[in-house]
Formats: C-alpha cells, structure tokens, sequence
C-alpha cells in the first residue's frame, strides 16, 4: 500500500513547524535532556492504544520487505544504534514506522559514559556532535528488559527486527577486549535478530584500534565462533562489523577481508566521524568539541564508504550516516546498501522521513 502524499506532508510540516521547535527548546534546550524525555515518552506509547493507532496512520509506508542475512525485514529503513541504548522502547519503534530498530550500544559492564555536555546540535548544518562515551546501564540490563517485555530472538514480540550493538567496556583494557564484548554477546544473543560489533565509536579510548586487521581478526573470529556455540536450532545469531568513515581505502579493505573470511553476516557503514568538513559556518564555534559528528556532513563521505565496500565484497550492508532525504537513502541503495539506518536524519526531520523513505525504495527507478 502506498504512501497518501498529503499525509506525509502534514507529519513533515507539524514536525518542522511545530513539534521539532518545542523540542528543540524543551529541557532548557539540553539535546541529551531531551534525548531521554523523548524514550521515557516512546516507552509509554504500547501501552496506549488510541495514541499508537493514530502514530502507525500517519506515518504509514508502503511494505516492502527483503531478506538481509536470513532475517526478514518489514521495511528498509532502521532506527541506528545510540537512539535507543538500553532498549526502553523496544516495542515503540515500530508504531513510528521503522522496519527493523539496533538497539544499543551496550556493554559487558554498566558504566555512565562521558562528563555532561556531551552532545551537541548544529542545526545550520543540520549534524549533531556526541560524545557519549557508551553510557548504559550493561548488557545484562537489557536482556533482562527485553526478556521481561517477552522479547527474544525471531518471536515477533517487538513487530520488527531488533538489532544490538555491543561495544568495549571503557574500563577494559583493549588486550581484554574480547572476552568484554564475548561477555555482552552472550548476555544479548538470545534477544536479538543480529548482533552488530561496534569498534568505530571515536568516544571510547582505544576502541577504534580494534579496527586494526590483527585485533580485529580475532575479535571478529571469536565472536562468530561463539555466536555458533550459542545459536538455537542450528541458527546462529548473524554478527554485523560496524566500519568508520575515517579508516582509509586499505583499512576499508582490511575490514572487509576479515569480515568475509572470519564469516560475518554483514557490515555497517558508517558510525560517526573526526572530521569537521561541511560545518556550516553558523556552527563553526562547535567545531572544536570532541566528539563524532553526524548528520548532513557525513552524507557523502558514508555515500564513497558504502560504494567502496561494495565494489570489495558481496556482504550484506546496512548504511547508516548522513542520511537526511529520501534521496540520499536512495542514493545509499543505489550503491548497493540493502537496508538503511537513521538517527541524525530522524531528528530533523520526524517520522515522516521513514515513510518518504520506503516509497521513494519501491518506485520503478529502483524496482
């Protein structure tokens, strides 16, 4: 069923006109005060079934479902990880229109992430800059919250796929990386559809080394060894390498030869990045925070990323950064990505940019 036109228009224009506003300026104005309003509000909306109804009207896409590494996808458009670290609308994601939710990143240990402020909004330039540091209440937390809310691995519980993305513990030394995310994967796997490895955030200490070809070969390879020993049914969890945009061609080709002979299920592309380019200068006096930057600075950089790691490999990919349009989620697709993710993009521009997505994905320029 397709789209009704005007009904998207009406989400695009009370998001931009009204409600992105009022939340832009609710909580003081603080984006990570805002950030959890919002998920305590989200995790609020299954249990109110007139307001959920009405949500799921509006934001109505058409269904065009695809199979990515044995999961079947409702949809192709996914919420990114970091919206929804510990899981707390798991069952809420679905109501705005997404086709599959990554929940996370967690991990082995809880910990509280970075000193406040931590994330900040460049709104000319239509980016945010984060860093969070992997704040979250552990991966046992949110298995227990998952299997509380009857929760598990290919059930249907959640209406859509449900993703987790597990990182290093900040205390953890990076030669005991492994068994820290080995730790994370077992307390997760039975709740997840797949399991995405995160060695790119730039806000942990030492995490992006794990993205060396040595480190990371071993990291990858144990992993999906275990994901095996664990899986259910002969059906093990499929495990997704989540890549930098800052790694280099031959860094991007490392990636992908571990990725392909370690036996990963697939690759994102891409987490945030270091660089400052495409700042808008009305934003300029946030460029020197620390942090990843996302949003429409990323676009094209995680655009030659996704073209690049297709060219070098027929893994699935998930793309993910920079995605603002309907037109740059197609552009991502053109380039041979078979799902995207959004975060930034779904900030500025409301669910409406979910349902404007999946139409634009099934016209008969693509089909």
């Amino acid at each position: 069923m397709t789209e009704h036109p005007n009904r998207r228009r009406l989400v695009e224009d009370g998001y931009a006109r009204l409600l992105r506003p009022a939340l832009f300026r609710a909580r003081g104005g603080d984006p990570e005060k805002i950030h959890h309003a919002m998920i305590g509000a989200l995790s609020a909306l299954p249990a109110l079934p007139g307001l959920r109804q009405g949500v799921a009207a509006l934001t109505r896409a058409a269904s065009d479902p695809v199979e990515v590494a044995g999961i079947t996808f409702p949809g192709r458009v996914g919420l990114a990880a970091g919206m929804d670290k510990d899981g707390r609308a798991a069952l809420a994601w679905r109501r705005l229109g997404f086709a599959f939710a990554e929940l996370g990143t967690v991990t082995a240990r809880p910990q509280p992430g970075n000193p406040a402020p931590r994330v900040f909004r460049l709104p000319d330039s239509g980016a945010l800059i984060n860093r969070m540091g992997f704040n979250n209440d552990g991966a046992f937390a949110l298995a227990n919250r998952l299997s509380v809310a009857g929760v598990f691995r290919g059930n249907g519980r959640a209406g859509l796929p449900l993703g987790i993305s597990i990182g290093k513990s900040k205390v953890t030394p990076v030669a005991d990386a492994v068994d820290d995310y080995l730790t994370s994967l077992r307390w997760v796997s039975p709740h997840a559809d797949y399991v995405a490895i995160n060695v790119s955030s730039p806000n942990t200490p030492g995490l992006r080394d794990l993205q060396q070809i040595e480190a990371l070969d071993e990291l990858v390879g144990a992993l999906v060894e275990e994901a095996r020993t664990l899986a259910v049914g002969g059906r093990p969890v499929p495990i997704f390498v989540k890549v930098s945009p800052d790694l280099s061609d031959d860094g991007l080709a490392d990636v992908v030869d571990v990725a392909q002979r370690r036996g990963a299920s697939g690759l994102i592309a891409t987490n945030t990045t270091v660089r400052r380019e495409g700042i808008a200068p009305a934003d300029r006096h946030l460029a020197d925070e620390t942090g990843g930057l996302s949003g429409r600075p990323l676009t094209a950089r995680a655009l030659e990323v996704v073209t690049a790691l297709r060219a070098r490999t027929a893994l699935p990919i998930i793309a993910s950064g920079g995605i603002m349009t309907p037109d740059d989620a197609r552009a991502m697709l053109e380039a041979g990505a078979q799902l995207v993710q959004l975060y930034t993009g779904f900030i500025y521009a409301g669910p409406a940019l979910i349902g404007g997505i999946e139409n634009l994905a099934r016209t008969p320029e693509r089909d």
